[in-house]
């Protein structure tokens, strides 16, 4: 498998981590690296920070600089923003290249969240041809000059009769962007069904200039092959499949790079794994607030393992290092990693009628931007 190449970045597997909310932090990050290290013998994919909001960063929101954290050795440094302003973007754009905050700048125009695209946000906001452009144009004005390349993510479109994509990749690209991505599902759709991989094959066909990654039901080795082989896409983008399986990318690199695919953790090593987690965790948070963040990714780490109903409650509730170690030592290190935790990770939800501002399909040549969308009220 040839390098992937974003701007000024060469990457030597075509592996980019999805920004996930409350997941995607320092310390998931850190852990990605570490088992693709350990192994696959080499880091060698994207892994984007969680989002963040473009307003929020320019207000140095004390959360949001907090979510900007990244490791000692950790690069490429990428971070995601989600923003709906030019301005605001050239502004937060024009922050990390002058503070040196990282290496890489991708913006997020895929969130199908129903608070964000009631606002014009998000998924809504490409549909706003005009406004989409100079969004993008603003960060790559930002970063003239620089070896920070500008990367963007969007969806299919709004529902199944208003797609953006096409326009949203052609745009990006006239624009300066250095690659797109695609998740191959519309806002309606959320999480749910199946993504539309023709979708992805149809944008490559479309954009010609800069590479096109494509996103969506990557959830095995083999499930990446298969989109890059159908779709002629240059990348694939993981979000969910990655979900208490942190050593996914070791699997996906060797797969694309030819070698043999490592043998999936034991319990044991899956145990050594989550306590590594959960000491990156209390690094970053602090112990209390860090094993208290680990509670969510319990039930995605035990997925398919024997562990029983007390001490997976007991995990669910976990407090402290101590606590987390004693819960640990009470699970059977010698299962091997069961079949049945193959397959979808995380919610799928349900499609539903996308939350829009009034009006938003009137004009979508309108420039306007949308009131009160850049407000995100957990800092990100």
């Amino acid at each position: 498998m040839s390098p992937l190449r974003i701007g000024s970045l060469e990457l030597n597997s075509p592996v980019v981590l999805a920004p996930m909310a409350g997941v995607t932090n320092v310390a998931f990050r850190t852990l990605c690296r570490e088992l693709e290290l350990e192994r696959a013998g080499s880091t060698s994919g994207l892994y984007v920070c969680e989002m963040v909001t473009a307003r929020a960063l320019v207000e140095r929101h004390p959360v949001t600089m907090h979510m900007t954290t990244f490791g000692p050795t950790e690069t490429p440094r990428s971070l995601q923003l989600y923003t709906v302003d030019p301005d605001t973007t050239y502004a937060a754009a024009k922050m990390i290249v002058d503070e040196n905050m990282a290496d890489h700048i991708d913006m997020n125009f895929g969130c199908p969240v129903p608070k964000v695209t009631r606002k014009g946000g998000g998924s809504a906001l490409p549909y706003k041809r005009r406004l989409f452009g100079q969004i993008v144009a603003a960060a790559v004005r930002a970063t003239e000059g620089t070896d920070i390349p500008v990367t963007v993510k969007f969806r299919v479109g709004i529902d199944d009769e208003h797609h953006t994509h096409l326009d949203a990749g052609r745009i990006a690209a006239e624009e300066g962007a250095a690659a797109v991505a695609l998740h191959a599902r519309t806002a309606a759709q959320r999480y749910s069904g199946n993504a539309d991989w023709n979708e992805i094959a149809r944008l490559k066909e479309h954009v010609t200039t800069v590479p096109v990654l494509g996103n969506g039901d990557i959830f095995d080795a083999g499930d990446a092959e298969k989109m890059m082989t159908q779709t002629g896409c240059d990348g694939v983008v993981v979000g969910r499949g990655c979900l208490g399986r942190p050593w996914l990318f070791a699997e996906l690199s060797a797969a694309l790079n030819g070698r043999e695919i490592p043998t999936p953790p034991s319990l044991g090593e899956v145990t050594q794994i989550m306590r590594r987690h959960a000491e990156l965790l209390a690094d970053h948070h602090g112990e209390d607030r860090g094993t208290r963040e680990l509670r969510k990714h319990i039930a995605w780490y035990l997925r398919g393992f024997p562990a029983g109903s007390e001490v997976r409650s007991g995990l669910a509730r976990v407090s402290s290092l101590a606590e987390l170690d004693d819960l640990l030592g009470k699970l059977d290190a010698d299962v091997p990693f069961p079949a049945d935790a193959e397959g979808p990770r995380g919610r799928q939800g349900s499609p539903s009628t996308v939350a829009l501002p009034e009006g938003w399909l009137d004009d979508p040549e309108d420039t306007c931007v949308p009131v009160g969308a850049d407000i995100m009220h957990s800092g990100g």
